[in-house]
């Protein structure tokens, strides 16, 4: 680096960290930093090699693994490769040390966190699971601040600013974004329609329940489906249909345009990933959330259950997913529970809105804190 950054905004893998990370990054220039002094560090594995070249903000991506929790041989190159990207980190900060590090957690932020402990520079990790991750969990021991998105966080120094949710999600306004929304999508305005979304993987477990459905309501021409089944399952989904004599199908493999896909939705499916649960509430847009059963400590069923138990989303377990097709039958036919879970869910991500997570890292970078 040869002018030193104001903030390096750092974490990567799945778009669940790196639209986070972004987010964050957005809502320090929304508070007038100029984009070029807010850098991202990632991993040379991750989705953030393809979303971070369209965005302004410099990166660089880090060789490094993460440790699988089953036996596997990549576990034996996770010290060594973790190791010379914290070497690596140092040598880039060492020269213009930005003032401060956001974590927003998962392994591809741990080689600027232990760079930045080595020079000291102050840490802030954002954690937005309701049940910290290990990599947060660990940066937040000698981290400066904590900025958490939910009440009662075990993490020290703990100050609830709401979850970094980007720009482009919170401009979104189901009502009056509806129809460009679906015209963008090729998606009719007099339809149901129904965006299934698996995380930035796909989810087969979703994705068989998903086409069940399918074939049930194959003669449907009131309805449409959008269905991101993720790049690893795209040739195994059936074709597209067009809707002239039946539902209208479009399977993709990675969703890019979400901000367009909760405005035209009627209906979201979706996993526990604190984005997804995060989106949905500062969207208000009705969801059936399925957590993911194998997440580390069941984080997405808690994720889930912070809209759920106040009536602002439904919950369905993996166990029961074949019941999908019934639960999307029964909301459809049932405005008034729509409209409710929309607006529980707005008034939960009302705190999203405020501000505070940029404002805390610049107290700290700022030394205010």
């Amino acid at each position: 680096m040869s002018d030193a950054p104001y903030a390096v905004v750092t974490g990567g893998g799945t778009s669940g960290h790196v639209l986070p990370a972004l987010a964050v990054a957005e809502g320090l220039v929304a508070r007038g930093h100029d984009p070029s002094t807010i850098h991202y560090a990632g991993c040379e594995r991750g989705i953030e090699t393809r979303l971070l070249p369209d965005t302004p903000f410099p990166h660089h991506f880090y060789d490094v693994d993460g440790f699988q929790r089953s036996l596997s041989k990549r576990n034996l190159s996770f010290v060594p490769k973790m190791w010379r990207a914290r070497r690596e980190a140092i040598e880039r900060f060492r020269p213009a040390p930005p003032k401060v590090v956001v974590s927003v957690g998962g392994y591809a932020s741990m080689p600027s966190v232990f760079a930045a402990r080595k020079l000291g520079i102050p840490v802030v990790v954002v954690s937005y699971d309701l049940k910290p991750g290990r990599a947060s969990q660990v940066a937040a021991k000698r981290a400066a601040a904590c900025a958490v998105a939910f009440p009662d966080s075990p993490l020290p120094r703990a100050t609830r600013t709401g979850a970094p949710v980007r720009r482009s999600i919170l401009d979104v306004d189901r009502v009056a974004d509806r129809s460009a929304a679906r015209a963008e999508l090729g998606l009719p305005d007099d339809r149901f329609v129904v965006a299934i979304m698996g995380g930035s993987q796909g989810s087969g477990v979703l994705n068989e329940a998903v086409w069940n459905w399918l074939d049930r309501v194959g003669d449907d021409a009131t309805l449409a489906i959008r269905h991101a089944v993720g790049e690893r399952f795209i040739e195994r989904a059936p074709d597209a249909r067009d809707g002239a004599d039946g539902v209208l199908y479009q399977p993709i493999g990675y969703e890019p345009r979400m901000p367009l896909v909760y405005a035209a939705a009627d209906v979201l499916v979706g996993r526990g990933g604190a984005s997804t649960v995060h989106e949905v509430a500062a969207t208000g847009t009705p969801a059936v959330l399925v957590p993911w059963a194998a997440s580390a400590d069941d984080h997405q069923t808690l994720n889930v259950r912070w809209l759920a138990d106040d009536g602002a989303a439904v919950m369905l377990p993996e166990s029961d997913v074949a019941r999908l097709g019934d639960v999307l039958d029964e909301l459809r036919g049932d405005d008034a529970r729509r409209d409710e879970l929309a607006r529980r869910a707005a008034e939960a991500g009302e705190v999203h809105r405020s501000g505070a997570l940029a404002r805390l890292v610049e107290s700290v970078a700022d030394g205010t804190d």
